[in-house]
């Protein structure tokens, strides 16, 4: 397209304007630069942290957050210094599991304070509302806009591992996470014992596969009952459903957490389950499944 003589262009195309005060042309290049600026910064921020990795899966109450929560905390109270995201933006519920309803960010120019509990750095849109009763109705654009906010803005500082937990299925949220952090150590995918589940949760594995995210393992959540008396585990939703998908799927099989009474109410009181029945079946095999996931990112690091 050519200058014409009264200096003004078509809209529609821009490739080969010339004119300078072109408002089109101005803004392309201010919108340019602010996005090398702010990817910049991404990069920057998630630099200082070694492993990043993504606890999701494709149902709803298979306990994700739960499971999520405590492999954070398992893996503090190994040592590492470890960061939560909760980018379930319409169902926060980390806070309330770890204790942290009613915290409010903090921040200056350089970027906003994770809100810390006993060393771990966590960070939800629970502490950005004001009750917990209000609703988030946001759009898609907007939801990718505030988790790279989260990723970017935090100030997370040097940490060996940072769980980011996801809302069920392979939606906005997931998507945007996965095409933020370009260097995702991998996926951590949850599910429980029974067929309806395994059949969803399949499609989160599918997910990481079309996206070239290596799949840590499957967790079977809610594996049998454990006593809260003998500790023996009875399979009330059958049993071995995860290892039997991880499996077909060509994947490794992490472990499997019995339920126990003790996750519901560590969960409703804000105290960390891992801690609180240290010596149960569950928080045994809590630990059991970090040890197999810091072994697998130290691999794939290179020791």
């Amino acid at each position: 397209m050519k200058e014409n003589d009264s200096n003004t262009c078509d809209p529609a195309d821009c490739s080969s304007c010339n004119v300078a005060s072109c408002p089109s042309a101005t803004r392309s290049t201010q919108e340019n630069q602010t996005d090398e600026d702010t990817g910049s910064k991404l990069e920057k921020r998630l630099s200082h942290i070694k492993n990043k990795i993504i606890v999701m899966s494709g149902k709803g109450g298979v306990g994700k957050s739960t499971v999520a929560a405590n492999i954070a905390m398992a893996a503090m109270l190994k040592g590492q210094s470890v960061g939560l995201l909760d980018v379930d933006l319409h169902g926060p519920s980390i806070p309330t599991m770890l204790g942290l309803e009613g915290r409010r960010m903090v921040g200056d120019e350089d970027g906003m304070e994770p809100v810390e509990i006993g060393g771990l750095k966590v960070m939800s849109v629970g502490f950005l509302l004001e009750s917990a009763d209000s609703p988030v109705v946001w759009r898609g654009p907007l939801k990718m806009s505030v988790i790279r906010q989260f990723m970017e803005d935090v100030k997370w500082g040097e940490l060996d591992l940072l769980v980011v937990d996801v809302p069920p299925g392979t939606g906005d949220e997931p998507l945007s996470v996965c095409q933020l952090i370009t260097d995702l150590a991998g996926a951590v995918i949850v599910t429980t014992p029974q067929k309806v589940a395994a059949v969803d949760v399949r499609k989160s594995i599918s997910f990481c596969n079309e996206l070239d995210i290596p799949v840590l393992g499957v967790i079977e959540n809610m594996s049998g009952f454990a006593c809260p008396k003998c500790n023996e585990v009875t399979p009330i939703f059958g049993a071995e459903g995860g290892q039997k998908m991880a499996d077909e799927m060509a994947v490794s099989f992490l472990g499997s957490i019995p339920i126990d009474p003790m996750v519901v109410r560590s969960g409703d009181e804000g105290r960390s389950f891992v801690e609180l029945a240290e010596l149960s079946p569950a928080a045994q095999s809590f630990r059991d499944i970090i040890d197999k996931i810091i072994y697998k990112l130290s691999d794939r690091r290179g020791g």
